[in-house]
């Protein structure tokens, strides 16, 4: 039997419980047939105050995402889609297949996983970028992890803002001012395309206005994730203002 609404494919997305942005923003840019059902990975302790808590953060996902990719698995998803980026860049590009592979064994049925380091990549070489600037909502843990993926797969980290926010429910406040300074910042000459990392912040909009202004390629990871996913499954719908990628590719 087909399911009534998710007739083309339903995602399985796992997301931090403090995530108050990647829902919207893959709700936001639905196409017909396709549908997105989100469980929630449980997080306790929300504070990123220092690389210690940060640390503490991801330790408390790898346990709580196995609950989740349970609790989702119960509506019989077609693929997962990660909706988390700081722990799809841990330990480089190995890494990151190691999550892909963690995730894709515990749905027991051996589904693909988009993750928005993969997802990164792939936008990257589709582009031709080989210098990038990077902002994240990190802390220096986390924005060395971001270098170190990068780095792995031969692009090079020109610059990388990491904004410290202090909280995971505080990644969401920060503003598209902040946002669009910070763009700027890593902006510097010689890079081919710019990056944002972090699904709680919100960047989708302003990274399709910026192409405008700053004529390159600037990838929201929560539009990059979504197009891999979408792509993945053979669905080529264009999807308007959300940058490039989704338009064109």
């Amino acid at each position: 039997m087909t399911d009534a609404l998710g007739w083309r494919k339903k995602f399985g997305v796992l997301a931090p419980s403090t995530n108050t942005i990647v829902e919207p923003d893959f709700y936001g840019m639905s196409v017909p047939g396709v549908t997105a059902h989100f469980s929630r990975i449980h997080i306790r302790d929300q504070n990123l105050g220092s690389d210690e808590a940060f640390e503490r953060l991801l330790e408390q996902i790898r346990v709580e995402i196995n609950y989740a990719i349970d609790r989702v698995m119960t509506c019989a998803p077609d693929y997962m889609v990660m909706g988390m980026s700081a722990e799809t860049f841990w330990d480089g590009a190995e890494g990151n297949r190691a999550f892909i592979q963690r995730v894709s064994d515990r749905t027991g049925q051996g589904l693909r996983v988009a993750t928005g380091a993969e997802a990164c990549e792939r936008a990257l070489q589709l582009f031709g970028a080989q210098k990038i600037g990077v902002v994240t909502p990190y802390q220096p843990i986390g924005d060395r992890n971001v270098v170190r993926f990068f780095g792995d797969l031969g692009f090079e980290v020109a610059a990388i803002k990491g904004l410290k926010c202090p909280t995971a429910i505080a990644i969401a406040h920060v503003t598209e001012d902040e946002l669009r300074a910070a763009l700027q910042e890593v902006n510097v000459p010689g890079v081919d395309a710019l990056v944002q990392v972090g699904t709680n912040l919100s960047m989708v909009r302003l990274a399709d206005e910026a192409e405008r202004w700053l004529k390159k390629p600037v990838l929201a990871i929560n539009a990059a994730t979504w197009w891999m996913a979408l792509r993945d499954n053979g669905i080529a719908d264009k999807i308007y203002g959300a940058g490039r990628l989704l338009r064109e590719f």
